[in-house]
């Protein structure tokens, strides 16, 4: 498990952690575009510390290659009117969970023929030529195609193993790890939608057209700060392009560090209309921040490795960018105010 020290410069900002919730170490997504499986696998490796099991290194590439067939499918039999590639968002890796279950990261690495470090240009490029030949010219074949390019790009999938002496299924170590993946609540904000319903998140990514609860935006941050507060994490889709996230220098304002603007539902929507705000990027709150004029920030984990980055790869997310520039969120439904569970009806 990864220690903060309790203050760290970054630039000229000097931040003191105020929270800093259990969760493993850094890991580097490197040359993949699977940040998704990164961020939730980190959240669900925080979330079986909190339920009183020992941190465990979960594999994050188990999620990308059973979901890869999956999106497959889906592009397939929307006749390639959909977006196929690597991108993702949390709930993908919540369905894999359900249906099969979670492996530790020496049962399943993802790296074959002696690789140490992930690249998946030549997968990408190899389904993405197979499943459009596939809406080309249609074929019941073409999942066979699918399942061969992954198991020989990043390996076959284990259906039993061994951890600690214990053998498990997928299935049965998930159990064990007491992860149910009907505990988790799929959350955003905005105005486009009617606030306490759910909707279908329109953004490209959201490939398998996940609904998510809605909504309005200081509710939205107060989940956050809630549930930060009680030892929970969360699972964070964001927009990473604007000039002020700067991941070597480990934070990310709106304007400026000594005035930012106040964010509201509208300006939040209007920059989710535009499309200055779009889903580049998932990464792991774990805790909380404040720099040394009192702003509150999030202390972020990233998937970014720690060579060349500050704060050991975590990231500082002030608080008008986490209102501005948040996509959507992943938190236990324990981790949610009781006011607002009910308005959910939860």
């Amino acid at each position: 498990m990864v220690v903060l020290a309790a203050s760290i410069t970054a630039s000229a900002q000097q931040f003191t952690v105020v929270k800093d919730n259990a969760h493993g170490s850094i890991e580097n997504q490197c040359k993949t575009g699977t940040c998704w499986s990164f961020a939730t696998t980190s959240f669900i490796e925080s979330e079986i510390i909190r339920k009183g099991n020992k941190a465990v290194d979960l594999s994050e590439m188990y999620n990308v290659r059973l979901t890869y067939p999956k999106k497959a499918e889906s592009y397939v039999r929307f006749q390639g009117k959909q977006q196929f590639g690597p991108g993702g968002l949390s709930h993908d890796v919540l369905s894999i969970i359900e249906e099969f279950g979670i492996v530790p990261e020496e049962a399943y690495s993802g790296f074959v023929f002696g690789s140490t470090e992930y690249d998946h240009g030549t997968l990408d490029e190899k389904l993405n030529n197979l499943v459009v030949d596939a809406v080309k010219a249609p074929t019941n074949g073409y999942q066979e195609g699918v399942n061969g390019i992954l198991d020989n790009e990043i390996g076959a999938l284990p259906t039993e193993f061994k951890y600690n002496g214990t053998s498990y299924t997928p299935a049965t170590f998930r159990d064990a790890m007491k992860i149910n993946a009907k505990e988790y609540v799929c959350l955003t904000s905005f105005s486009h939608h009617p606030f306490y319903s759910s909707f279908v998140l329109e953004v490209p990514d959201n490939w398998a057209k996940k609904s998510y609860y809605n909504l309005p935006l200081d509710e939205f941050q107060n989940v956050a700060d809630f549930a930060l507060g009680k030892g929970y994490t969360i699972a964070w889709d964001a927009d990473v392009s604007e000039k002020t996230f700067d991941a070597r220098k480990g934070f990310a304002y709106v304007e400026s560090f000594q005035k930012e603007p106040k964010v509201t539902q509208e300006t939040r929507q209007e920059a989710f209309d535009n499309y200055e705000t779009t889903d580049d990027h998932l990464m792991h709150i774990t805790g909380t921040a404040k720099d040394d004029k009192g702003n509150s920030y999030y202390l972020v984990k990233n998937s970014w490795g720690t060579e060349g980055l500050a704060n050991g790869g975590f990231q500082y997310i002030s608080v008008p960018y986490f209102r501005y520039k948040t996509v959507c969120m992943i938190v236990h439904k324990d981790a949610l105010p009781k006011e607002i569970a009910v308005k959910l009806g939860m």
